[in-house]
């Protein structure tokens, strides 16, 4: 067992990428806190906000591989479209999806105040902007630069 977990510290593109992924949740939080004032600390672990943790990772992902392995790689292709992917959901579907519970949470609120519906509040807080997205990718090009400096 003690080999295992080595091994997985010893990926450096494996800590790269959870790297990005936690640095970026705590930017995340630091973010809502500076905007909102108090701290949450939902935004630890919660999706949407400043920057998104899921394309900083899958970013930091393929600039890794791509610097290990180089650009014609086919690990380096398919991190590519990986993170194409997650940034298309991020920015895309669940971003839509978290603007639909926001109307559906004003159709409930109004239809409560007569007493037809209970309420059940969804999450709106879902997907990401077009520039947390990028605020993302630009975080995980920026750690997997570090680490490569760091251990090549």
């Amino acid at each position: 067992m003690a080999e295992f977990l080595t091994s997985i510290v010893h990926n450096i593109i494996l800590m790269t990428s959870l790297t990005a992924w936690v640095t970026a949740q705590l930017f995340k939080t630091m973010t809502a806190y500076w905007r909102h004032g108090s701290f949450n600390a939902e935004r630890l672990v919660g999706a949407g906000g400043m920057p998104s943790s899921h394309t900083a990772l899958v970013v930091s992902l393929a600039v890794s591989i791509a610097l290990r392995e180089g650009l014609e790689s086919d690990l380096f292709a398919l991190a590519v479209i990986l993170a194409g992917i997650v940034m298309y959901d991020a920015a895309g579907v669940r971003r839509a999806a978290g603007r639909q519970a926001k109307v559906i949470n004003k159709l409930v609120r109004e239809m409560r105040v007569e007493h037809k519906v209970r309420e059940t509040r969804l999450k709106e807080l879902l997907g990401h902007t077009p520039l947390e997205v990028l605020g993302g990718a630009v975080h995980g090009i920026l750690v997997a630069y570090v680490f490569y400096v760091l251990y090549k």
